[in-house]
Protein backbone atom coordinates (compact mmCIF):
# COMPACT_ATOMS: atom_id res chain seq x y z
CA UNK A 1 0.00 0.00 0.00
CA UNK A 2 1.05 3.65 -1.17
CA UNK A 3 1.75 5.33 1.98
CA UNK A 4 0.44 8.89 2.64
CA UNK A 5 2.43 12.07 1.78
CA UNK A 6 2.34 12.83 5.35
CA UNK A 7 4.65 9.96 6.28
CA UNK A 8 7.03 9.81 3.15
CA UNK A 9 10.56 9.98 4.19
CA UNK A 10 13.30 11.76 2.16
CA UNK A 11 14.50 10.06 -1.44
CA UNK A 12 17.48 9.07 -2.66
CA UNK A 13 19.22 11.47 -4.47
CA UNK A 14 18.54 12.66 -8.28
CA UNK A 15 21.08 11.62 -10.31
CA UNK A 16 23.04 14.51 -12.21
CA UNK A 17 20.92 14.65 -15.31
CA UNK A 18 17.52 14.47 -13.61
CA UNK A 19 19.23 17.22 -11.61
CA UNK A 20 20.20 19.08 -14.43
CA UNK A 21 16.58 18.40 -16.30
CA UNK A 22 15.03 19.95 -12.86
CA UNK A 23 17.37 23.08 -13.04
CA UNK A 24 16.36 23.81 -16.64
CA UNK A 25 12.95 23.49 -16.06
CA UNK A 26 13.30 26.05 -13.16
CA UNK A 27 15.25 28.27 -15.42
CA UNK A 28 12.98 28.48 -18.19
CA UNK A 29 9.86 29.28 -15.91
CA UNK A 30 12.34 32.06 -14.45
CA UNK A 31 13.13 33.38 -17.98
CA UNK A 32 9.10 33.00 -19.19
CA UNK A 33 8.22 35.08 -16.23
CA UNK A 34 10.69 37.79 -16.74
CA UNK A 35 9.68 41.12 -18.13
CA UNK A 36 12.37 43.24 -19.84
CA UNK A 37 11.07 46.53 -21.67
CA UNK A 38 13.32 49.27 -23.14
CA UNK A 39 12.25 52.63 -21.74
CA UNK A 40 15.94 54.55 -22.99
CA UNK A 41 18.47 53.67 -25.59
CA UNK A 42 22.00 55.41 -25.99
CA UNK A 43 24.82 54.91 -28.59
CA UNK A 44 27.28 56.58 -27.35
CA UNK A 45 30.55 58.48 -28.49
CA UNK A 46 33.21 60.08 -26.70
CA UNK A 47 36.50 62.05 -26.71
CA UNK A 48 39.81 60.98 -24.40
CA UNK A 49 38.16 62.47 -21.21
CA UNK A 50 34.36 61.80 -20.60
CA UNK A 51 32.52 61.07 -17.35
CA UNK A 52 28.59 59.78 -17.61
CA UNK A 53 26.37 59.31 -14.72
CA UNK A 54 23.07 57.14 -14.46
CA UNK A 55 20.55 57.69 -11.07
CA UNK A 56 19.69 55.27 -9.22
CA UNK A 57 15.94 53.89 -10.68
CA UNK A 58 14.19 50.97 -8.87
CA UNK A 59 13.07 47.83 -10.86
CA UNK A 60 15.03 49.20 -13.84
CA UNK A 61 18.10 47.57 -15.17
CA UNK A 62 21.24 49.19 -16.46
CA UNK A 63 23.24 47.72 -19.37
CA UNK A 64 26.62 48.59 -20.65
CA UNK A 65 28.61 47.55 -23.88
CA UNK A 66 31.64 48.79 -24.83
CA UNK A 67 32.77 48.62 -28.35
CA UNK A 68 35.67 50.51 -29.01
CA UNK A 69 38.09 52.02 -26.06
CA UNK A 70 38.32 51.66 -22.25
CA UNK A 71 35.98 52.87 -18.94
CA UNK A 72 35.68 52.83 -15.26
CA UNK A 73 32.94 52.20 -13.90
CA UNK A 74 32.32 53.55 -10.72
CA UNK A 75 29.17 52.13 -8.42
CA UNK A 76 27.65 54.28 -5.92
CA UNK A 77 29.39 52.41 -2.75
CA UNK A 78 33.12 53.83 -4.71
CA UNK A 79 33.42 49.52 -6.43
CA UNK A 80 35.68 49.93 -9.54
CA UNK A 81 35.28 47.95 -12.48
CA UNK A 82 37.67 48.20 -15.43
CA UNK A 83 36.13 47.43 -18.47
CA UNK A 84 37.94 47.29 -22.11
CA UNK A 85 36.31 46.65 -25.26
CA UNK A 86 33.75 43.75 -25.89
CA UNK A 87 33.12 43.72 -22.34
CA UNK A 88 29.29 44.11 -21.22
CA UNK A 89 27.84 44.99 -17.67
CA UNK A 90 24.21 44.23 -16.41
CA UNK A 91 23.46 46.45 -13.14
CA UNK A 92 20.18 44.71 -12.19
CA UNK A 93 18.72 46.45 -9.00
CA UNK A 94 19.24 50.16 -10.77
CA UNK A 95 22.13 51.36 -8.90
CA UNK A 96 23.49 54.53 -9.37
CA UNK A 97 26.87 54.44 -11.02
CA UNK A 98 28.95 56.29 -13.20
CA UNK A 99 31.62 55.29 -16.47
CA UNK A 100 34.10 57.25 -16.55
CA UNK A 101 37.60 57.24 -19.01
CA UNK A 102 39.37 58.27 -15.55
CA UNK A 103 38.67 58.84 -11.88
CA UNK A 104 39.24 62.16 -11.74
CA UNK A 105 37.27 62.90 -14.97
CA UNK A 106 34.13 65.36 -14.42
CA UNK A 107 30.80 63.48 -14.28
CA UNK A 108 27.68 64.88 -16.17
CA UNK A 109 24.34 62.80 -16.07
CA UNK A 110 23.44 61.22 -19.23
CA UNK A 111 20.31 62.83 -19.40
CA UNK A 112 21.72 66.10 -19.60
CA UNK A 113 23.99 65.51 -23.06
CA UNK A 114 22.12 66.41 -26.16
CA UNK A 115 20.61 63.45 -28.05
CA UNK A 116 19.73 63.10 -31.27
CA UNK A 117 16.95 60.22 -32.22
CA UNK A 118 17.99 57.32 -33.67
CA UNK A 119 14.77 55.22 -33.58
CA UNK A 120 11.97 54.23 -31.03
CA UNK A 121 13.14 54.89 -27.78
CA UNK A 122 17.00 55.41 -29.22
CA UNK A 123 19.22 58.22 -28.98
CA UNK A 124 22.74 58.89 -30.41
CA UNK A 125 24.95 60.95 -27.87
CA UNK A 126 28.44 62.41 -29.30
CA UNK A 127 30.40 64.50 -27.07
CA UNK A 128 33.85 63.93 -29.32
CA UNK A 129 35.83 66.90 -30.29
CA UNK A 130 35.03 67.80 -34.11
CA UNK A 131 39.35 67.75 -33.82
CA UNK A 132 39.46 64.04 -33.61
CA UNK A 133 38.97 62.21 -36.65
CA UNK A 134 37.60 59.13 -34.69
CA UNK A 135 35.67 58.59 -30.96
CA UNK A 136 38.25 57.36 -28.35
CA UNK A 137 35.31 54.93 -27.10
CA UNK A 138 31.92 53.86 -28.41
CA UNK A 139 29.55 52.55 -26.09
CA UNK A 140 25.42 51.49 -26.12
CA UNK A 141 23.47 51.75 -23.13
CA UNK A 142 19.90 50.28 -21.79
CA UNK A 143 17.88 51.43 -19.58
CA UNK A 144 15.01 48.80 -18.96
CA UNK A 145 11.78 47.70 -16.89
CA UNK A 146 12.91 44.83 -15.04
CA UNK A 147 10.72 42.15 -13.37
CA UNK A 148 11.21 38.49 -12.70
CA UNK A 149 7.62 38.32 -12.03
CA UNK A 150 6.89 35.46 -9.72
CA UNK A 151 10.78 35.12 -9.10
CA UNK A 152 11.10 38.57 -8.38
CA UNK A 153 12.80 37.73 -4.79
CA UNK A 154 16.13 36.61 -7.18
CA UNK A 155 16.67 40.19 -7.72
CA UNK A 156 17.33 41.13 -4.19
CA UNK A 157 20.16 38.36 -4.27
CA UNK A 158 21.52 39.53 -7.30
CA UNK A 159 25.07 41.50 -7.37
CA UNK A 160 24.80 45.29 -7.50
CA UNK A 161 26.98 45.14 -11.27
CA UNK A 162 27.47 41.75 -13.07
CA UNK A 163 30.90 42.30 -15.51
CA UNK A 164 31.09 39.41 -18.79
CA UNK A 165 34.46 40.34 -20.27
CA UNK A 166 34.62 39.22 -24.31
CA UNK A 167 35.05 35.73 -23.77
CA UNK A 168 31.36 35.55 -21.80
CA UNK A 169 32.70 32.37 -20.05
CA UNK A 170 30.49 32.92 -17.41
CA UNK A 171 27.51 33.92 -19.44
CA UNK A 172 26.73 31.07 -21.99
CA UNK A 173 25.38 31.99 -25.05
CA UNK A 174 26.16 35.67 -24.63
CA UNK A 175 29.49 36.05 -26.46
CA UNK A 176 27.88 35.38 -29.71
CA UNK A 177 24.98 38.42 -28.94
CA UNK A 178 27.71 41.09 -27.88
CA UNK A 179 29.56 40.38 -30.91
CA UNK A 180 26.07 41.03 -32.79
CA UNK A 181 25.62 44.41 -30.94
CA UNK A 182 28.95 45.67 -31.47
CA UNK A 183 28.61 45.00 -35.80
CA UNK A 184 25.41 46.84 -35.55
CA UNK A 185 27.34 49.52 -33.50
CA UNK A 186 30.16 49.85 -35.89
CA UNK A 187 28.29 49.25 -39.12
CA UNK A 188 25.35 51.42 -38.57
CA UNK A 189 22.73 49.96 -40.94
CA UNK A 190 19.29 50.46 -41.80
CA UNK A 191 17.38 49.89 -38.71
CA UNK A 192 20.19 49.39 -36.49
CA UNK A 193 19.16 51.25 -33.46
CA UNK A 194 16.39 48.82 -32.96
CA UNK A 195 17.62 45.84 -33.63
CA UNK A 196 20.67 46.58 -30.87
CA UNK A 197 18.00 47.33 -28.52
CA UNK A 198 16.01 44.13 -29.44
CA UNK A 199 19.55 42.63 -28.85
CA UNK A 200 19.68 44.44 -25.44
CA UNK A 201 17.48 43.02 -24.00
CA UNK A 202 18.51 39.26 -25.46
CA UNK A 203 22.08 39.73 -23.69
CA UNK A 204 20.58 41.05 -20.19
CA UNK A 205 18.33 37.63 -20.31
CA UNK A 206 21.58 36.08 -20.77
CA UNK A 207 22.97 37.55 -17.44
CA UNK A 208 20.33 36.55 -15.63
CA UNK A 209 20.14 32.65 -16.46
CA UNK A 210 24.07 32.63 -16.61
CA UNK A 211 23.78 34.27 -12.98
CA UNK A 212 21.36 31.30 -11.94
CA UNK A 213 23.04 28.84 -13.51
CA UNK A 214 26.48 29.23 -12.19
CA UNK A 215 25.30 32.14 -9.45
CA UNK A 216 27.43 32.57 -6.20
CA UNK A 217 28.15 29.43 -4.03
CA UNK A 218 27.10 30.87 -0.86
CA UNK A 219 23.42 31.16 -2.73
CA UNK A 220 20.61 31.18 -0.14
CA UNK A 221 17.02 31.68 0.25
CA UNK A 222 15.26 31.10 -2.84
CA UNK A 223 18.86 30.66 -4.76
CA UNK A 224 19.36 27.68 -2.35
CA UNK A 225 15.81 26.61 -2.91
CA UNK A 226 16.35 26.15 -6.95
CA UNK A 227 19.54 23.94 -6.51
CA UNK A 228 17.75 21.61 -3.85
CA UNK A 229 16.16 18.96 -6.13
CA UNK A 230 13.72 18.56 -3.74
CA UNK A 231 12.37 21.65 -2.95
CA UNK A 232 12.70 22.82 -6.52
CA UNK A 233 10.28 20.44 -6.95
CA UNK A 234 7.45 21.81 -5.10
CA UNK A 235 8.57 25.16 -6.03
CA UNK A 236 8.22 24.30 -10.08
CA UNK A 237 4.43 23.14 -8.98
CA UNK A 238 3.89 26.53 -7.71
CA UNK A 239 4.82 29.12 -10.03
CA UNK A 240 2.92 26.24 -12.61
CA UNK A 241 0.15 26.34 -10.91
CA UNK A 242 -0.27 29.50 -8.66
CA UNK A 243 -3.97 29.21 -8.65
CA UNK A 244 -4.18 26.39 -6.61
CA UNK A 245 -4.58 26.13 -3.33
CA UNK A 246 -2.18 24.10 -2.29
CA UNK A 247 -1.24 22.13 1.01
CA UNK A 248 2.02 21.43 2.68
CA UNK A 249 1.18 17.91 2.44
CA UNK A 250 0.43 18.50 -1.21
CA UNK A 251 3.33 20.39 -1.35
CA UNK A 252 5.58 17.74 0.06
CA UNK A 253 4.10 15.12 -2.09
CA UNK A 254 5.19 16.99 -4.95
CA UNK A 255 9.00 16.96 -3.43
CA UNK A 256 8.89 13.09 -2.14
CA UNK A 257 9.33 14.16 1.34
CA UNK A 258 7.61 13.76 4.70
CA UNK A 259 5.32 16.91 5.68
CA UNK A 260 7.52 17.63 8.67
CA UNK A 261 11.08 17.49 6.31
CA UNK A 262 8.91 19.54 3.61
CA UNK A 263 7.77 22.47 5.71
CA UNK A 264 11.43 22.81 8.17
CA UNK A 265 13.75 22.58 5.06
CA UNK A 266 11.62 25.26 2.84
CA UNK A 267 11.86 27.93 6.09
CA UNK A 268 15.30 27.35 6.66
CA UNK A 269 15.80 27.51 3.17
CA UNK A 270 13.76 30.29 1.76
CA UNK A 271 12.98 32.08 5.14
CA UNK A 272 9.11 31.88 5.37
CA UNK A 273 6.75 28.82 5.64
CA UNK A 274 5.84 27.20 2.41
CA UNK A 275 1.93 28.78 1.86
CA UNK A 276 3.55 32.38 3.07
CA UNK A 277 5.46 32.07 0.08
CA UNK A 278 2.38 30.83 -2.27
CA UNK A 279 0.41 33.72 -1.42
CA UNK A 280 3.09 36.01 -2.11
CA UNK A 281 3.85 34.44 -5.45
CA UNK A 282 0.40 34.96 -6.29
CA UNK A 283 0.47 38.72 -5.20
CA UNK A 284 3.72 38.97 -7.36
CA UNK A 285 2.40 37.34 -10.10
CA UNK A 286 -0.82 39.24 -10.01
CA UNK A 287 1.11 42.52 -9.80
CA UNK A 288 2.88 41.51 -13.06
CA UNK A 289 -0.57 40.79 -14.76
CA UNK A 290 -2.37 43.64 -13.29
CA UNK A 291 0.45 46.44 -14.16
CA UNK A 292 2.50 44.76 -17.33
CA UNK A 293 -0.26 42.50 -18.85
CA UNK A 294 -3.41 44.55 -18.53
CA UNK A 295 -5.43 42.00 -17.46
CA UNK A 296 -8.88 43.60 -15.49
CA UNK A 297 -9.17 43.39 -11.64
CA UNK A 298 -11.82 40.40 -11.79
CA UNK A 299 -9.77 38.51 -14.22
CA UNK A 300 -6.79 38.28 -12.49
CA UNK A 301 -8.62 36.98 -9.39
CA UNK A 302 -10.27 34.24 -11.17
CA UNK A 303 -7.18 32.87 -12.70
CA UNK A 304 -5.39 32.92 -9.10
CA UNK A 305 -8.15 30.94 -8.19
CA UNK A 306 -9.90 33.57 -5.76
CA UNK A 307 -13.45 32.90 -5.45
CA UNK A 308 -14.84 36.52 -4.93
CA UNK A 309 -12.76 40.18 -6.45
CA UNK A 310 -13.15 41.12 -2.78
CA UNK A 311 -11.37 38.17 -1.74
CA UNK A 312 -8.38 39.23 -3.68
CA UNK A 313 -8.60 42.38 -3.34
CA UNK A 314 -7.61 41.62 0.76
CA UNK A 315 -5.30 39.03 0.04
CA UNK A 316 -3.43 41.73 -2.63
CA UNK A 317 -3.32 44.31 -0.34
CA UNK A 318 -2.28 42.67 2.48
CA UNK A 319 0.92 41.55 0.83
CA UNK A 320 1.67 44.57 -1.38
CA UNK A 321 0.17 47.23 0.89
CA UNK A 322 -2.31 48.55 -1.14
CA UNK A 323 -5.04 47.86 -3.17
CA UNK A 324 -5.05 46.19 -6.54
CA UNK A 325 -6.38 49.09 -8.32
CA UNK A 326 -4.25 51.53 -6.48
CA UNK A 327 -1.17 49.34 -7.77
CA UNK A 328 -2.07 49.90 -11.28
CA UNK A 329 -2.90 53.85 -11.42
CA UNK A 330 0.61 53.88 -9.35
CA UNK A 331 2.62 52.08 -12.09
CA UNK A 332 0.82 54.11 -14.94
CA UNK A 333 1.87 57.25 -13.32
CA UNK A 334 5.31 56.68 -12.92
CA UNK A 335 5.73 55.52 -16.77
CA UNK A 336 7.91 57.71 -18.30
CA UNK A 337 6.16 60.18 -21.32
CA UNK A 338 7.39 59.21 -24.51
Amino acid sequence: MMQSPSVLIETPNMTEAGQFALSSELISELLTGMRLRGVQYRRVQTGPSFGLGFEHKSAHAYFHYLAVGTAILRTGEGAIHHLSAGDAVLVPQGHGHQLLSALDATVQHIDQLDAAPLGEAVSGVNTCPSTLSTPSAILFYGCMEFDLGGMRALGKLMPDVMVADTGGQNYPGLGSILDSIKREICAGRIGYAGIMARLAEVAASLFVRGWVECGSESAQGLMAALRDPRLARSILALHRQPGREWTVAELAAESHVSRSVFAQRFQATIGVPPLRYATELRMRIASQWLTQDNLSIDAVAQRLGYTSQAAFSRAFKRVNGQPPGASRQSRRSSEPVQ
